[in-house]
């Protein structure tokens, strides 16, 4: 068994945090979208999801920003409410990281060729790359404009960390794009150490970022605005983590088997870094798997997932998504906290990386029954 730690179903509270919290910040997102000039406005919201191609208005918008779970803004929110704030007092700050993070997107789908983004073509493919390079430029300028306007120091000290994401981010997804060039066994293979790094960056900014700036706009002293940014880099890194186990093991979609999506990519991912570094005889198994430069099928890829999990890669990365959860808490201990926030930014952290852990170990339980 990999998961051995006693759960709570956090579920009910969390999704009502993440709705309270998504409700809260949408309307702030479109009006500073609708600020963009008309054209990578329609870019942008089509990539928010909120329009067709065509600019018509989409019937169900969904949650209002291509925010998936809204963990990003809900968390700005939660530091507010947290330090002693109003909660509206963060609405700026978690637009500007939903505007961020969705600029992150634009352009990874440009940088990787991804046809697909929630079940839509990728703006690039439905507008042209020019076009979508220029929306997630806008979208990076719109988010600094949005905190520029709060005023005061903390407007500047707001601005900065939002420029400080922004580096985080490029350094995170640089390292990343290096990762590609690696071999996948041998001494110049990626370490854990290096690839927790690099996510610790890449997810973990943004969610650092997002917690950092509620407690900074709700007027947190500079203790608890450090203190919330840490804790929201490392529950980034243990939700980075728990999406990469699910992203080999999770429970399949609308009943088919795992698609096993990221070993096909041919992504490194913690799981198989740390299989690879584990056990020499898998990882140059693995670099014939995986570093051909062949698609794999999904028989082959299968059977990587049978070498990565029996090399230990799936127990280390489970291991390390937990120690990163508990960090994120360590970070806030001593910080005397207002109200029920401490108990839902509690809440929401187990929520959003132990579900992704228990669903994995469901759908492994179910697919031993059948076997």
């Amino acid at each position: 068994m990999l998961l051995s730690t006693p759960y709570v179903d956090h579920a009910p509270a969390a999704e009502e945090t993440l709705l309270r919290c998504r409700e809260l910040v949408r309307p702030a997102l479109r009006t500073a979208v609708d600020r963009l000039h008309p054209w990578p406005r329609r870019v942008v919201s089509y990539s928010f999801g909120w329009v067709a191609a065509d600019g018509s208005e989409r019937a169900a918008p969904g949650s209002g920003g291509g925010t998936g779970q809204g963990v990003r803004p809900a968390l700005a929110v939660l530091a507010a409410e947290a330090v002693g704030g109003a909660y509206g007092s963060a609405v700026p700050g978690a637009v500007a990281v939903e505007l961020v993070h969705a600029s992150t997107l634009v352009h990874d789908d440009v940088a990787d060729r991804g046809e697909q983004r929630r079940g839509r073509p990728a703006a690039w493919k439905e507008f042209g790359t020019g076009p979508a390079v220029l929306s997630g430029d806008a979208l990076l300028a719109l988010a600094v404009d949005v905190v520029s306007r709060v005023g005061g120091e903390r407007s500047a000290q707001a601005v900065r960390l939002v420029s400080g994401a922004l580096a985080g981010l490029v350094h995170g997804r640089s390292e990343e794009a290096l990762f590609g060039s690696r071999p996948w066994a041998g001494p110049d293979a990626v370490r854990p150490a290096e690839y927790r790094e690099a996510a610790l960056r890449r997810t973990g900014t943004l969610l650092g970022c997002a917690a950092a700036l509620g407690a900074l706009l709700a007027g947190g002293s500079a203790g608890s605005v450090e203190a919330f940014g840490t804790a929201g880099r490392r529950l980034g890194l243990a939700l980075q983590l728990a999406r990469e186990v699910a992203g080999i093991w999770g429970p399949p979609a609308a009943g088919r088997r795992p698609d096993h999506g990221s070993l096909l990519r041919g992504a490194r991912t913690m799981p198989v870094v740390a299989a690879a570094a584990l056990d020499q005889v898998v990882a140059g198994r693995l670099e014939k798997l995986l570093g051909g430069g062949e698609p794999l099928t999904r028989a082959r890829a299968a059977y990587a997932a049978q070498l990565v999990e029996e090399a230990g890669g799936r127990e280390f990365a489970v291991r390390e998504a937990r120690r990163a959860l508990e960090s994120a808490r360590d970070a806030l201990d001593g910080l005397a906290l207002a109200g029920p926030a401490a108990e839902e930014i509690d809440a929401l952290a187990e929520f959003v990386v132990e579900r992704r852990l228990r669903d994995c170990e469901d759908a492994g339980a179910v697919r031993m029954r059948v076997l």
